[in-house]
């Protein structure tokens, strides 16, 4: 129970739930510290760890608290692995800079736990290691971490990024093509040089997804508009559209459909925001108990997305001070902090300090024209899967 409340405690003042000063926030951590240097438990200590590192999330330069380095004595040398790795990430946060030395000598380290040097890459973006950025070109090279290391290039501007990125481009598959994008479209000068990219057939205009056209559009406007041209709003066709795919799924043409392929195409467009069944993003609200049975629902919600966009499904922009732009949805927000569940990662924890600007869009998430981007079968076979009242088995 003591242990319960300890974590309530941390949960209230360092997350910010209640009214926070340097001087609260130095005792929570401090009176944590003192219960994990007087149980010999590492069940228990990896439960008050982890309650720590998710009230500190988003935080940097942390004044260590009392008892932290004879704490370290116990935990460096701990034979629980989870309980390591814990310590170490704090450690990152109250400015060890051993333990960041560690964490930095693990992402290079090709034979340790792919997991573990996830963990460490993802530590060391979040705390803005100048050194971590040198190293992304090197850990593009290897497959278990590419795509973070890719991702990585978002967290912290490294002037050679676009380059590097760009270069490697044509060899990629689709999913690190998809981030190379993405992360293209998070900063100013990054997302320059992909509209040059765009502008001399380097990339092509319909590897652009609608989403990132967006960001695209809102750090350079006109200078990419001139290149991709206008961003198309479906909405006002909405009506013309609607009739359009009602005439396509014909009672005939739905007979014909198969929903193991539309859950292929499913999996593809539509997973990495929603749930059905169970599977997929969070992003989105989950499909598995809305109006799928209705024909009309369906198309009005692919044609026009933003048409009535629920209160928590809002999309936000956000622009941090370092210029690094993201767009998502709000998971969590306190006095301290905005949780933003993205396309790109289910959660990233942004400081409000770090925050220069910030605005509701009035566009779903979700981007317009995902029916018109597909062939008609593929639209048909998903129409299908979508009124299924069951899982089925997903087309090879």
């Amino acid at each position: 129970m003591k242990y319960i409340l300890i974590i309530v405690m941390l949960a209230c003042s360092i997350c910010g739930l209640q009214p926070a000063t340097a001087g609260s926030d130095a005792k929570s951590l401090e009176l944590l510290v003192k219960t994990l240097n007087s149980t010999a438990s590492p069940q228990v200590r990896t439960i008050l760890m982890r309650g720590m590192l998710s009230g500190l999330a988003g935080r940097r330069n942390v004044e260590p608290p009392k008892g932290w380095k004879e704490l370290s004595k116990k935990l460096n040398a701990s034979q629980h692995a989870e309980e390591r790795d814990l310590f170490q990430q704090l450690s990152q946060i109250f400015g060890d800079t051993e333990a960041t030395e560690r964490a930095l000598a693990v992402i290079e380290d090709t034979t340790a736990d792919a997991g573990a040097r996830r963990t460490s890459l993802r530590s060391l973006l979040a705390q803005q290691n100048a050194q971590v950025s040198t190293k992304l070109e090197s850990l593009l090279d290897d497959p278990a971490i590419r795509l973070d290391a890719i991702r990585g290039y978002a967290s912290i501007e490294n002037a050679s990024a676009p380059r590097i990125l760009l270069d490697r481009y044509s060899k990629m598959d689709e999913p690190m093509r998809r981030a190379v994008i993405e992360t293209l479209a998070t900063r100013k000068g990054y997302a320059t040089a992909l509209t040059n990219a765009i502008a001399t057939g380097k990339i092509d205009r319909k590897d652009i997804p609608a989403h990132v056209a967006r960001s695209l559009d809102v750090l350079l406007g006109e200078q990419f508009i001139k290149v991709f041209g206008e961003i198309q709003d479906l909405s006002a066709d909405r009506a013309k559209l609607m009739a359009k795919y009602k005439a396509m799924c014909s009672p005939e043409a739905m007979e014909k459909a198969d929903a193991s392929r539309g859950r292929a195409v499913f999996s593809k467009t539509c997973a990495s925001c929603h749930l059905m069944y169970g599977e997929g993003g969070k992003i989105g609200p989950d499909l598995t108990g809305s109006n799928r049975a209705n024909l009309d629902y369906i198309l009005l919600n692919s044609v026009d997305p933003s048409y009535d966009v629920p209160e928590g499904y809002k999309m936000v922009l956000i622009q941090t001070v370092d210029g690094r732009l993201l767009n998502g949805v709000v998971a969590e927000e306190d006095a301290r902090r905005v949780i933003l569940k993205t396309v790109e990662q289910p959660q990233v924890v942004i400081a409000k300090e770090d925050i220069e600007a910030r605005k509701i869009s009035a566009k779903s998430m979700m981007p317009d024209g995902q029916l018109e981007q597909m062939k008609p079968q593929e639209m048909l076979d998903l129409i299908k899967y979508l009124r299924t009242t069951a899982q089925v088995e997903m087309a090879k």
